[in-house]
């Protein structure tokens, strides 16, 4: 066991800041992508229909891209993929950088998803299997405050080069290119998991470990590894549409249900940008605590209390922060950041990233297509939405509480270990 220990607190730290960036880049590159299609719209002449397909490619992109990238990590190690996807992150940034063509943009956003989503699973792994039990939850929790940041650098950009045509959507993507070449750089610091060598060289010598015979993606849907798997994949999957509902319509629908003007369902949302950091860090305080399945069943009771706010009150600016100010326990303890932690844990080391890649690949196409028929569902009735957004939460909660309750505090690192030990005996 010597070899897996070695690797573990080697600058978990560091290890979590260079791999979680991904989650800030896969941030930038949602924004950046939104606001620069309105710019291309101008400079470049765009269709609103080539801006919806450029806009798609992205989202379609990274939904492929999780679920690639989570299996070739598992199968090739976690460095060289999360190498290649940075590279394949910059060269598509600059292409977007210079693009003068639909075409072009329509590619360069299309690898751009892809390599972000290969990104996601494979970063995530490497920062669990380098970091110590008693913080592996608040180093990954740190993954939801990159992304948080990675939202508000870019909206800020954002604002400030919306006026630059072309320039503006350029200096956007260059942000991306430059941060992601200095990712690069770091990463090239950090050494394979050694939880995964290990695994690997088990593998190839036919050790008949845990670790070593566990890496079909069929163990998946049998043994005691279906069960968490197909619940995790319920979970976020529905709370996951929510959640994406909100980041992308918000403003929509507080201007197209409620009556409000747009430059104030705007400016509603920044009171929520410290608020959100505040509970970022409060989630990572309590990531590794028996107690966080206990925030986790509140979050998620807020979460459908938030949405039914809407359903019986109806959509206003009043409503909306009442709303907003009791969902954010949802948002921070019973969504995203929980699922890490749980694919994290409950999955083998050679599955763990096409466990990860699966389970972000789901939702994220089910989110893109909640988000093709929203503004009908919302013509057709507000209050049905949010009474259906409230029902997803409810059920998605509700499938994680059920299995969870039981398997919060299990580590399938620790089933591993103690094979490998009575194996080596």
């Amino acid at each position: 066991m010597s070899q897996v220990s070695s690797g573990i607190a080697r600058r978990p730290w560091w290890t979590a800041f260079v791999s979680g960036m991904a989650s800030y880049i896969d941030a930038a590159a949602i924004v950046s992508v939104g606001t620069a299609m309105v710019l291309f719209q101008e400079s470049i002449g765009l269709t609103p229909g080539e801006i919806g397909l450029a806009s798609g490619a992205l989202t379609l992109g990274i939904a492929f891209g999780a679920i690639v990238g989570g299996r070739l990590g598992d199968r090739f190690g976690r460095r060289p993929i999360f190498t290649i996807t940075m590279a394949l992150i910059i060269g598509s940034a600059l292409a977007l950088t210079l693009a003068d063509s639909f075409p072009v943009i329509f590619g360069a956003a299309l690898i751009l998803g892809f390599a972000t989503g290969a990104d996601l699973p494979v970063s995530l792994s490497t920062i669990s299997e380098s970091a110590p039990d008693a913080t592996r939850g608040r180093l990954i929790g740190f993954t939801q405050l990159l992304w948080a940041v990675g939202i508000i650098v870019s909206q800020f950009l954002s604002a400030g080069v919306a006026g630059l045509g072309r320039t503006g959507a350029q200096i956007l993507f260059l942000h991306i290119a430059v941060v992601s070449a200095l990712v690069m750089i770091g990463r090239l610091t950090i050494p394979e998991s050694a939880a995964w060598l290990a695994a690997r060289d088990e593998r190839r010598a036919g050790a008949s470990t845990v670790r070593a015979s566990r890496a079909s993606i069929a163990d998946l849907l049998r043994g005691s590894y279906r069960k968490p798997f197909v619940a995790l994949l319920v979970f976020y999957t529905l709370t996951n549409m929510a959640a994406n509902t909100g980041g992308q319509f918000g403003s929509y629908l507080l201007v197209n249900a409620g009556g409000v003007d747009l430059q104030t369902a705007t400016l509603i949302g920044l009171p929520f940008i410290p608020l959100g950091i505040v509970a970022a860090l409060w989630f990572m305080k309590i990531a590794d605590s028996p107690k966080r399945f206990v925030y986790f069943t509140v979050g998620g009771v807020c979460w459908v209390v938030a949405q039914l706010v809407y359903v019986f009150f109806g959509i206003s600016i009043t409503t909306a922060i009442v709303s907003g100010l009791i969902g954010l326990a949802g948002t921070t303890f019973a969504s995203e950041g929980i699922m890490k932690i749980w694919a994290q844990q409950q999955f083998p080391t050679l599955l763990r990233t096409t466990a990860q890649g699966a389970i972000l690949s789901v939702a994220r196409l089910f989110a893109a297509l909640l988000a093709t028929i929203t503004p009908l569902l919302v013509a057709y009735s507000p209050s049905l939405f949010y009474l259906l957004l409230a029902a997803m939460i409810a059920v998605g909660c509700g499938t994680a509480w059920a299995v969870f309750r039981t398997r919060d505090q299990h580590r399938e690192s620790d089933t591993e270990r103690q094979n490998q030990d009575v194996t080596t005996a």
